[in-house]
């Protein structure tokens, strides 16, 4: 396939942020920080029904978030809505028709006992004017779309109240479909197929995590029992209904592990396996275009794997892989309504990708834009699979990331935990251990046991239950690079966010020799505050059940063990956390101080859990590599 120059150069994505240092044999820490720490240019991408648009969603100045409309056929971009606060963040763009979209933005507030989020949904034209609220202004969340209806061209599909709404995204007239309240599922063609049921306690206050589904034949109105209990929700989830076989897509754990399962919704619910892995679960349906049309499955064992179900994606995922050798995770992202033009994101474990647009008439691949221009020209670290052996003898699956041009001998090297506990890393680029290896560092990333992806037993009920075992699992990595030589045993510290932050400190509480440095940012540290601060939710039964009760709740808590850590800490939180409340690093910070150890506390105002703010950002890494080259040098 021929290649072309790129279609659009981005410039308002630079002009967001302003330009960072160029390529340079030997970048400052500042400049690194910088670089590394600008955000993305875009989180959210779609393509036009025509093939010639596309609405993409990215940071503008501090954190707020900017929504572009780019015309492909001139390579022009101009922005069309944006966040005016530190509170909103727009989420995601799509088209409705070649001139309407709708965004989805998503808020928090604080008010006297947490804080507390919101979303809502506006549609608009592909020139930012005649913006519409569409869903539920007055509700916490305020309603999504469940169905594009593509080549309708006005209406689409909402969830609003207890029911599913067909609304004209531009007169707003909307029409009640069905009554079919919590979760619900379309077959893309404007039929709702499926609709989930969370069970409650407590009067209705409080989910279970576990759910009831109902499902409908095509020529019926009754609902049917899908399943005829409750089910935990971790153990089976819908995924897609696929209106050309009138079959249910779904996640099932089998024999442990997560399996990808089709279920025929004529009355007979026939299943068949259309997915298995015999060392990971199987973790995504891989769709393309408003209908959802499913092309395949994924899975990550040491690296990712697509098989694609569809002989023409099967076609065109090898053609790519000739044509971009060197970007083997692509993703295909959006199709215009003929499917002959794809919008897709080409990336590898050394180049943080780009987004390409593919005509299957012209022949042609052209790049639209890269994902992170303020790393062009930089020499990026190679991330190699790896397992070690943890305390047991148990094989520990890992990622090793070393610093370019350097002998993997007595470096330098920082353990970097997931968060989670229940998620993992993969093989891919990821701006956190690459801003360390280019600092000089050797960094390790354990899949310790409380990872997702491997199976229930991996899982070993989770990271908090669990903790002796996944922070045994994460020491034992920082001795793996000693004993290999990799490491310096003198030069290591410890770098973690939300669980992994956790890990950290928690890590350098149980082993205070191991480490030099700990950096924990947004960490958990007192599982009964976990427990505490949940009461606030619907979801606080689940909290407390993944928690638990018992000794573990004290002696799990880093805030409990402060007097042992013996290396210098930087807790990093940001006041508006929803995922982790900023009182876990502030008491943390005053037991530290209490117990008379070294700390530094960075906290940020108005921010969420993921820090959106390249400036934030540039300031978080600056912050870590002092720390760590005072501590174990670079």
């Amino acid at each position: 396939m021929a290649r072309k120059r790129n279609l659009l150069l981005a410039a308002a994505v630079a002009a967001a942020w302003g330009s960072c240092a160029g390529a340079q044999s030997q970048p400052t820490l500042e400049q690194d920080a910088i670089a590394f720490g600008t955000l993305g240019a875009a989180q959210s991408v779609d393509l036009s029904p025509d093939g010639t648009k596309i609405v993409y969603v990215g940071p503008g100045p501090g954190s707020t978030t900017l929504a572009y409309v780019a015309d492909l056929s001139v390579g022009s971009s101009k922005p069309i809505l944006r966040t005016t606060n530190n509170a909103d963040h727009l989420r995601s763009c799509g088209f409705v028709s070649n001139s309407r979209l709708i965004c989805e933005y998503s808020g928090n507030f604080s008010d006297a006992d947490a804080v507390v989020s919101y979303s809502r949904v506006v549609a608009l034209n592909a020139d930012g004017t005649d913006v519409q609220q569409l869903g539920n202004t007055t509700a916490q969340f305020g309603g999504g779309v469940v169905d594009w209806l593509p080549g309708d061209g006005e209406n689409v599909l909402m969830t609003r109240g207890n029911g599913v709404e067909k609304v004209n995204t531009r007169t707003l007239k909307a029409t009640r479909v069905d009554q079919a309240p919590g979760f619900v599922m379309t077959d893309g063609h404007g039929n709702v197929r499926l609709t989930g049921i969370a069970q409650t306690v407590t009067d209705g206050a409080f989910t279970t995590g576990k759910y009831k589904f109902n499902y409908r034949t095509p020529d019926s109105h009754e609902w049917k029992p899908l399943i005829d209990s409750y089910v935990d929700r971790d153990d089976f989830w819908p995924l897609a209904v696929d209106q050309a076989t009138n079959s249910l897509y779904a996640e099932k754990r089998v024999d442990g592990r997560l399996t990808i399962v089709s279920i025929k919704l004529d009355g007979t619910l026939d299943e068949h396996q259309v997915a298995a892995n015999p060392k990971v679960d199987v973790d995504e349906l891989v769709t393309v275009g408003a209908e959802r049309r499913i092309i395949g499955y994924g899975y990550a064992e040491a690296k990712r794997d697509v098989v694609y179900l569809d002989p023409r994606y099967k076609a065109l995922a090898a053609s790519l892989s000739k044509a971009l050798p060197h970007l083997p995770l692509v993703d295909f992202l959006a199709a215009s309504n003929d499917e002959n033009k794809l919008l897709l994101f080409a990336s590898s474990d050394q180049d943080p990708g780009h987004y390409y647009l593919f005509d299957s008439t012209k022949k042609t691949l052209s790049q639209v834009f890269p994902q992170r221009p303020s790393l062009d020209g930089r020499t990026m670290a190679e991330v190699r699979p790896i397992t070690y052996k943890a305390a047991d003898g148990t094989d520990i699956p890992a990622y090793l990331t070393l610093p370019p041009g350097k002998t993997p001998r007595g470096l330098p090297a920082v353990v970097l935990p997931h968060g989670g506990p229940s998620a993992r890393d993969e093989w891919r680029f990821d701006y956190l251990p690459q801003f360390l290896a280019a600092r000089g560092y050797a960094v390790i990333q354990p899949e310790y046991r409380g990872s997702d992806g491997y199976g229930k037993v991996w899982l070993n009920e989770n990271g908090f239950k669990g903790w002796r075992t996944s922070i045994g699992d994460v020491n034992a990595a920082a001795r793996y690079l000693a004993s290999t030589g990799i490491a310096d045993a003198n030069r290591i510290a410890i770098v973690g966010w939300s669980y992994g932050g956790y890990a950290a400190l928690q890590g350098a509480e149980t082993e205070p020799s191991l480490y030099k440095a700990v950096v924990a940012v947004a960490p958990v540290t007192d599982l009964q505050l976990l427990k505490e601060n949940a009461r606030f939710f619907t979801n606080m039964r689940e909290v407390l059940e993944q928690i638990g009760s018992g000794p573990h709740v004290v002696e799990g808590s880093p805030v409990n063990g402060a007097s042992r850590i013996a290396a210098p800490v930087l807790l990093v939180h940001a006041d508006r956390d929803i995922n982790v409340d900023v009182q876990h690093s502030d008491k943390m910070d005053a037991a530290l101080k209490h117990a008379g150890k070294e700390v530094e506390y960075y906290r940020i105002k108005g921010l969420d859990h993921q820090l959106a703010d390249s400036s934030v950002r540039a300031t978080l890494l600056l912050k870590i590599g002092q720390l760590l080259e005072r501590t174990i040098g670079h």
